[in-house]
């Protein structure tokens, strides 16, 4: 308890509410569409601290609303079985990059990362959907995932290019949003293990997160709230808005 009360004293008060602020719209964010959390936190975190520190903070809101995610919706043995060669990749995929970029790929990879997200988003509201054949599931798996594993070791942010692969299975709402918080848990996991080894996730961090973990459980609950409230075409539209906006903010503010 000492050492969260004194981190959030050297933040401040105003560093303290935007932590809040942030963690309550990534949350609510990630109830409607199934991701966003880390996306947001790190994006609009980032311009008042140290990207590591700002990893740091979104370990535990993220790590237990993933976990929330993915275990409600009754298909998470059978997206388990499917979707394992990629899960394992990012695992892989991360622990190597955080050897080699760490946390610190700088404001150009979040710039790029910013523009694939919208530019994904853009293809997915006014382009065919994409799809995936059950023949290359086998190696396309594996390679997205650990595409995304070094992205999230460089960036914090387990988007891309994950969440598009994940799309274009052709899950249902419901185990769409179900994987996403599979694929975004082990990567979430990932990631605190490869700040944990860089020195960068100690006890200070961890308990200074528990105080973002409210806010996003809240965020959440309002989120899935309005989720069960819209029909799939719907649902569709806003994930791919939701996406966009997510690519918009990296870009400009990256």
């Amino acid at each position: 308890m000492n050492t969260l009360v004194a981190f959030y004293q050297n933040l401040g008060l105003a560093l303290s509410l935007l932590v809040i602020g942030t963690f309550l719209l990534a949350g609510m964010i990630k109830g409607v569409i199934g991701l966003g959390l880390p996306t947001i936190a790190m994006g609009l975190l980032g311009l008042a601290m140290l990207p590591a520190q700002a990893a740091a903070l979104l370990i535990i809101p993220a790590t237990v609303t993933n976990v929330w995610q993915l275990a409600f919706g009754g298909h998470l043995s059978g997206l388990v079985k499917r979707l394992w060669p990629m899960l394992l990749a990012i695992f892989i995929g991360t622990a190597a990059g955080t050897l080699w970029l760490g946390i610190d790929g700088g404001y150009g990879v979040v710039r790029a990362l910013g523009a694939a997200l919208l530019l994904y988003a853009l293809s997915g509201l006014f382009l065919p959907t994409l799809q995936v054949n059950a023949g290359t599931e086998g190696w396309l798996g594996p390679l997205c995932g650990v595409l995304t594993g070094i992205i999230t070791s460089a960036t914090g942010v387990f988007v891309i290019p994950a969440v598009p692969y994940l799309q274009a299975l052709g899950l249902s709402k419901d185990e769409l949003v179900q994987a996403l918080g599979l694929s975004f848990t082990v990567s979430t996991l990932a990631l605190a293990a490869g700040l944990l080894w860089r020195g960068a996730l100690g006890g200070g961090e961890l308990s200074a997160s528990l105080l973002a973990l409210m806010p996003a459980l809240l965020g959440m609950l309002l989120g899935q709230w309005l989720r069960q409230r819209i029909s799939a075409v719907l649902f569709k539209r806003v994930f791919f808005i939701g996406l966009g906006v997510l690519g918009g903010h990296l870009l400009i503010s990256g």
